[in-house]
């Protein structure tokens, strides 16, 4: 299997063929990943952040069970059913934001978020901060940061945007007063602003001072802009919060939602909107096939009650904990920049971009699955990790002991 994917299978953020081959799995159980080979890892990463519940649990399992027996699937374009008028309600509930478009996946939800704010105002330029991750479509790459992104090589096929400063992890008067100059200066021509909340993601791992985020609220207040929140890392516990935007007490005009959504099992996301933007925007001019897919939709809700039902707040906190803690040494390797933590996230940011395919070896050694990329090593596990935890931790820390080693 591992040649013929290696032949056939273009994996992303990768050429073809790949120089670094593929893991071959063959179960995913709890927080597990059972390799072909037999080797089973601790999965440190929730497949990109979604699976937060772990894999194949029987709650989430039942409910697409039970949904398939009904339909798989049916267009949204004039017909509705029972598992999307659910999981909007619910979403509607848990933001306070009554409007909800359900769309394909993360990337596809940016895109709807900034049509609305576009036909909304009737303006086409957006705001937003250095460092920020929003997606690979080509709407939400323009939004991602210019110069350090993954993105720069579209560049001049990309509309150009207003980008303030990347925000820093303390209050800062300084900077404070540079996004006030920023959105004066550019307030008539802006649609929106767009932030990632309190975390930015693919973008770097950094972490900001909420105070920034409430500024941010008060300028689109101030000059008539919306206010556009990517919580699609962020969003459902993540943080430590139940959506970034908790952390600054605020609410956004336009809410982009996804990953945890359906707990990890389809893809799916959603652009959440107030009362006030839907009636502005009228007809939006988007319909992705399988929107409001009924499978998706019934997972989703399954995975968004089980989250109600356990005590993610607890698990977060302590996951946080250990991860201080058991990061704490890693901070001190020759080769390490800063050691990170918030919520369920621990990040080791790296001097030197690390040698990827060097890293996920010594991890793999300690039984353990990351991905990381650029200049960090980082883990986002699943809610469930229990004591699994701390040989996420000890992999990470001995991979930034290996840094600068032969």
């Amino acid at each position: 299997m591992a040649d013929s994917d290696r032949e056939h299978v273009w994996h992303p953020y990768a050429a073809v063929p790949s120089p670094t081959p593929a893991h071959v799995v063959s179960r995913a159980e709890g927080v597990r990943l059972t390799l072909a080979d037999g080797r089973e890892l601790v999965d440190g990463m929730s497949s990109w952040w979604a699976a937060v519940h772990g894999y194949n649990h029987p709650r989430l399992n039942r409910a697409l069970r039970d949904q398939l027996e009904d339909m798989a699937h049916v267009m949204f374009g004039g017909l509705t059913h029972e598992p999307a008028v659910r999981l909007a309600r619910t979403l509607a509930t848990m933001t306070g934001l009554p409007k909800v478009f359900l769309a394909d996946s993360g990337s596809v939800a940016v895109e709807v978020a900034i049509k609305m704010a576009f036909q909304f105002t009737g303006r086409s330029r957006l705001l937003t901060v250095r460092g920020g991750y929003h997606g690979d479509t080509f709407g939400a790459m323009a939004v991602c940061d210019p110069v350090g992104g993954m993105h720069h090589l579209f560049s001049g096929a990309l509309p150009r945007h207003v980008f303030a400063d990347r925000p820093p992890a303390v209050l800062d008067g300084g900077y404070l007063a540079h996004l006030d100059e920023t959105v004066a200066r550019h307030a008539c021509e802006l649609a929106a602003i767009i932030v990632e909340p309190v975390v930015q993601g693919a973008g770097g791992m950094h972490f900001y001072h909420p105070a920034y985020l409430r500024r941010l609220r008060e300028l689109a207040d101030e000059y008539g802009v919306l206010l556009i929140a990517d919580e699609i890392a962020t969003g459902f516990g993540r943080t430590g919060e139940l959506f970034g935007c908790d952390h600054a007490g605020v609410r956004p005009d336009i809410m982009c939602l996804g990953k945890a959504l359906t707990g990890g099992y389809m893809s799916m996301a959603a652009t959440l909107c107030t009362e006030r933007v839907a009636k502005g925007v009228g007809v939006l001019m988007h319909g992705p096939t399988f929107m409001g897919n009924p499978l998706a939709a019934a997972v989703a809700s399954a995975s968004l009650e089980l989250l109600g039902e356990r005590p993610w707040r607890e698990e977060v906190k302590r996951i946080e904990a250990g991860l201080a803690e058991g990061l704490a040494e890693a901070a001190r390797a020759p080769g390490v920049r800063e050691v990170r933590v918030l919520g369920a996230i621990g990040v080791i940011e790296t001097h030197e971009p690390v040698d990827v395919s060097k890293i996920q070896d010594i991890v793999i050694g300690h039984g353990v699955w990351l991905r990381p990329f650029n200049r960090l090593i980082y883990t986002m596990p699943p809610y469930s990790i229990g004591d699994d935890l701390e040989t996420i931790t000890t992999a990470m820390t001995a991979a930034a002991r290996s840094l600068g080693s032969a």
